[in-house]
C-alpha cells in the first residue's frame, strides 16, 4: 500500500467539516424554537399541540405560518393549507436527497422526516458522499432534538413571559428567513426576486386572509423561475443552431 493510499484510507480524527457544519446549524436553528413555542401558545395552542406540530409538521416555515393563521383569526383548515403549501418544498427536497444519499429500509422513513430546509443544504454543501450523509444526518437529528427541546421551553415559558411581541420573539422568526436568505443575495436577480416578493406580499396583506399573502408571493417566485428556465432553454438552443 503506498503512503498516499494509507493516508486516504485512514479514519478522520475529530469532527468533520460536515458535521461541525450540521452541528453549528442545529443550535442557530433549534434556539429559534423558544420563539416558536411562545408564539404557538400566545396563538392559543396548548403546550402539547405545540410540540405536536414540532415533532410531526417539523418544518419551521410551515409552523410559524400555521400559528400565524390561527392567530389572525383564520380557521384550521386555512392554516393547514398554508402550511402544507410551504412544506411541498421539502418534497422536492426529498426526491433530492433520496437520489442523493440513496437511502433504503427503515432509514428511507426516518431520512423523509429529517429531510428539511437545513439538511438539505447542508448535504448538499459537501463534495464527499460520506460526508453528505454526515451532513444530512448531523443537522437532520441536531436540529430535530434542538427545535424540540427548545419549543417545550418556549412554550413553558410563554405564559410567565406574558405576550412574546412585548420580548421581540415575534420577529425572531422574520430575522432567522433573513439570515437564511442574506447569503444568497449576492447577483441581481436574487436580489430583484425577493424585492418583488416583499412588495408583493405588502401590497396582499391587507387585501388577502391571513396566510395568503405569502403563498401569493411563492407563485410568483415559481412564475419567475418558470419563466428564467424557459429563457435559459430557448437561449440554450440559439448558442447550439448558431454553433
Amino acid at each position: 500500500m503506498s503512503p498516499d493510499s494509507s493516508a486516504c484510507a485512514a479514519p478522520q480524527r475529530g469532527l468533520t467539516p460536515a458535521v461541525r457544519m450540521g452541528l453549528s446549524i442545529s443550535v442557530a436553528t433549534g434556539l429559534y424554537g423558544i420563539s416558536f413555542g411562545a408564539l404557538a401558545v400566545a396563538s392559543g395552542l396548548h403546550v402539547w399541540q405545540a410540540m405536536a406540530l414540532s415533532a410531526l409538521m417539523f418544518t419551521g416555515g410551515s409552523q410559524f405560518a400555521f400559528i400565524g393563521v390561527i392567530a389572525g383569526g383564520g380557521t384550521g383548515a386555512a392554516a393547514l393549507g398554508a402550511a402544507s403549501l410551504l412544506g411541498l418544498r421539502n418534497a422536492v427536497y426529498g426526491m433530492q436527497m433520496n437520489r442523493l444519499l440513496g437511502l433504503q429500509g427503515w432509514r428511507r422513513w426516518l431520512g423523509a422526516q429529517m429531510t428539511i430546509d437545513e439538511s438539505a443544504a447542508t448535504a448538499i454543501a459537501q463534495l464527499d458522499a460520506a460526508e453528505q450523509r454526515r451532513g444530512f444526518w448531523t443537522a437532520g437529528l441536531g436540529v430535530y432534538l434542538l427545535w424540540s427541546g427548545f419549543t417545550l421551553l418556549g412554550a413553558w415559558l410563554g405564559d410567565a413571559l406574558g405576550d412574546p411581541r412585548q420580548w421581540g420573539l415575534d420577529g425572531a422568526a422574520v430575522a432567522a428567513f433573513l439570515g437564511l436568505l442574506w447569503p444568497r443575495l449576492q447577483q441581481r436577480e436574487p436580489v430583484a426576486l425577493a424585492v418583488l416578493c416583499g412588495v408583493v406580499t405588502a401590497l396582499a396583506v391587507p387585501l388577502l386572509p391571513p396566510g395568503l399573502p405569502i403563498l401569493l408571493a411563492a407563485v410568483v417566485g415559481t412564475i419567475w423561475g418558470w419563466w428564467r428556465s424557459r429563457a435559459a432553454t430557448a437561449d440554450a438552443d440559439c448558442v447550439q443552431e448558431a454553433a
